[in-house]
């Protein structure tokens, strides 16, 4: 998959899966596939944030605000887990349409 997306593209979890709290993170479940998925804590607060649409920008900035990580760190491990979500059919990507 080519991932080259914009600030201002937006990230949102499909509806299939299940989720549930698995230690300090989530155990998702994808009922398509019946693969399970596990999310460490910062994992689960993006799960949590995509629950509706939300900006990749606006998803590095929560995480940012919430925890004490340097800028390209988190943009880094922001959009690897965004598009390992999207391969895995879990969230999906709407690219922001430009007027």
């Amino acid at each position: 998959m080519h991932w080259n997306p914009s600030d201002h593209d937006r990230v949102v979890a499909t509806g299939d899966a299940v989720a549930c709290e698995f230690g300090n993170g989530l155990a998702l479940l994808h009922l398509k596939s019946n693969i399970y998925y596990s999310l460490n804590g910062v994992g689960a607060y993006i799960w949590e944030l995509i629950q509706e649409p939300r900006s990749i920008l606006d998803i590095r900035s929560a995480v940012l605000t919430r925890y004490d990580v340097e800028m390209e760190r988190c943009k880094a491990d922001v959009e690897g887990l965004l598009k390992g979500l999207i391969e895995a059919g879990l969230a999906r990507l709407h690219h922001e349409e430009l007027a």
